[in-house]
């Protein structure tokens, strides 16, 4: 197996962030160095053993066409779809959850607007019934951004409890950090970590957050900051219809908190994700929230467009003209190149491909396509 590099770039103005390629201005490089330190950037050099792990285990037409009953019914549910899902992976495996999922996806515009948390419901199903994190992982799949691994790894926390982790918090992820360190499973492991958190401590985020301190690894504990982030952004984005839909660390009236009170050392793991809730609280109106992430500081400004970049993609269900035309809304450069390589990126981390990515970048002006290119290039080969 080929040995992964840790790689800071210190004299580029170019900045690494799993996810996110910085490009930063003068005065935000001076920043810079030290927040990329306090992270850590990995870097992967061979995607053939990511390769390796890609997709299904199953051929959807070996399983053959799936009813869907949940979109027969008059109102479509969360709680239709999670039994359906559920009693899928308890009767005949997880493959026959996703596999119903994938039919879907291009067919039932609920399951393709809440496909990753959709997944995630599927990950932690697939975790009850094997009770082992490495046998679950082996049944899983990437589609939509690999939710069902991130679902495996918080139900292992929210059914035995915060202590679990913190009287040995390595040896949840183990194998993952012993066989494939730093690639995209251990991410994954480590990251459904921090969603669990937040359920087992009742949504308090600062001690989610304390918690994932505990990894030894900065990799790990940022990596799980990051679920703690999305946690507390999907508590009140849910599609669950039954779950409370408040966080006592979100308000309407200041989008950016909590990144506004959190210590630097959480501030990337935060404006990574908070665009989300930004958006949502301010009835998508991209320009204000590229105005907020501006306000952000010469370095957080730039994940924060870059997160932009990604909800534009989502929000628009990767369509890649709406996704350009959202992106170029952006003040300068630096806010529509990071947007245009925040949705690149998330383009291949949700179809598993660099094809789509490529061609999101022909559709971009002609002065972003070098960059757009370069990062479809650098990701898809550190995936």
């Amino acid at each position: 197996m080929a040995k992964s590099r840790k790689k800071v770039a210190k004299h580029n103005k170019t900045i690494r962030i799993r996810g996110l390629n910085l490009k930063l201005s003068t005065s935000g490089l001076l920043l810079s160095l030290t927040a990329v330190l306090a992270i850590v950037t990995i870097v992967l050099n061979y995607n053939h053993i990511f390769k390796k792990q890609d997709s299904s285990k199953i051929n959807p037409v070996s399983i053959g066409t799936l009813t869907d009953y949940c979109q027969q019914k008059t109102t479509v549910t969360y709680s239709c779809y999670k039994k359906e899902l559920t009693d899928l992976v308890n009767q005949k495996g997880p493959e026959y959850a996703m596999a119903l999922l994938k039919q879907q996806y291009d067919k039932n515009n609920y399951v393709k607007t809440e496909c990753h948390q959709l997944t995630h419901t599927v990950g932690r199903a697939a975790y009850d019934r094997y009770q082992n994190l490495a046998d679950t992982y082996v049944h899983g799949d990437y589609f939509c951004a690999s939710g069902y691994y991130h679902g495996a790894s918080e139900e292992i926390i929210a059914k035995k409890g915060a202590d679990y982790m913190t009287k040995d918090p390595e040896k949840i992820c183990a194998t993952f950090a012993q066989k494939e360190r730093y690639m995209l499973n251990h991410y994954n492991c480590v990251h459904g970590i921090g969603h669990g958190l937040m359920e087992a401590t009742d949504s308090d985020l600062f001690a989610s957050l304390k918690i994932c301190d505990k990894l030894a690894d900065r990799w790990e504990s940022d990596s799980c900051d990051s679920g703690v982030f999305m946690q507390n952004i999907m508590d009140v984005e849910s599609p669950d219809e039954t779950a409370d839909h408040t966080s006592k660390y979100l308000r309407p009236d200041q989008p950016m908190y909590p990144c506004t009170a959190v210590d630097d050392r959480y501030k990337v793991g935060c404006y990574i994700i908070q665009s989300s809730y930004a958006l949502t609280v301010l009835n998508y109106d991209f320009v204000k929230v590229f105005g907020l992430c501006a306000q952000a500081g010469p370095f957080y400004s730039t994940v924060c467009y870059g997160s932009i970049g990604r909800d534009a993609s989502g929000y628009h269900n990767l369509d890649q003209q709406y996704t350009v035309d959202t992106c170029n809304l952006g003040q300068n450069y630096e806010a529509v190149v990071n947007c245009i390589e925040g949705a690149a990126k998330n383009i291949i981390y949700s179809y598993h491909s660099d094809k789509q990515a490529y061609e999101f970048c022909s559709a971009v002006k002609e002065n972003y396509r070098f960059d757009c290119r370069k990062t479809v290039r650098d990701y898809y080969a550190t995936f």
